[in-house]
């Protein structure tokens, strides 16, 4: 497969697009800092610089075509501002989709967030600061805006809190879980398994458990 992930240089973009070129496949990094050319070619992935907050998509859907599947992974990050969670987290999410649907790419896998749920309509959680409560905001609306979009499949996964222990293969995955934690190397890895087998609408949360990750992935 040829598969294109935006946000490649973070943490859990790395470990899958390690995965994917270990088995042969073709994995194109869309990264807007040149200086992490080198880090992807090190994971064997051929890396595209693009600034997601100011390219185009047809500037994006040049990278994108001939596709088999995009991985939206990016993210405005740890202190990088209100306005940057709604023009990364959700603006380029939706440009990198009208970028696929130009390119007649149709799989689109979205890395979202447990926790979206709580601001739903409008909703403001209690205990959770203001630049959380805009990044949760940012990726539910990047979900609204995809799940919309007749012309994608789109698979949503919300992992729950993100450790760099080493993953153990079994996770539970369903439309809805119990707080948790999950190992970045899992989330990598059930990735890995959607994009072989995707699931057009779902929207799954994720977590550590005691169902291997294949067997978990059927069942979704």
């Amino acid at each position: 497969m040829r598969i294109v992930v935006a946000g490649a240089h973070g943490q859990v973009a790395r470990r899958l697009g390690r995965l994917l070129s270990a088995r042969g496949d073709t994995v194109v990094g869309i990264v807007r800092n040149p200086a992490h050319r080198s880090d992807l070619t090190d994971d064997g992935v051929e890396a595209a610089v693009l600034d997601l907050e100011a390219a185009s998509a047809d500037d994006i859907a040049t990278v994108v075509r001939g596709a088999d599947a995009v991985v939206f992974a990016a993210g405005a990050g740890p202190g990088s501002g209100i306005a940057r969670k709604d023009t990364v987290d959700r603006a380029a999410a939706v440009l990198l989709a009208e970028a696929a649907e130009q390119a007649g790419v149709c799989t689109y896998l979205l890395v979202s967030s447990m926790g979206v749920d709580l601001v739903r309509d409008g909703a403001t959680p209690e205990g959770v600061d203001e630049a959380f409560t805009a990044y949760l905001r940012a990726k539910l609306a990047a979900e609204e805006a995809l799940l919309g979009r007749p012309a994608l499949a789109v698979t949503v996964l919300r992992p729950g809190g993100l450790t760099d222990d080493p993953g153990t293969g079994r996770v539970t995955l369903a439309r809805s879980v119990g707080r948790g934690s999950i190992p970045r190397d899992d989330v990598a890895a059930v990735l890995v398994a959607l994009l072989d087998a995707p699931r057009d609408g779902a929207v799954l949360e994720l977590v550590s458990g005691t169902t291997p990750i294949a067997d978990a992935v059927s069942s979704a």
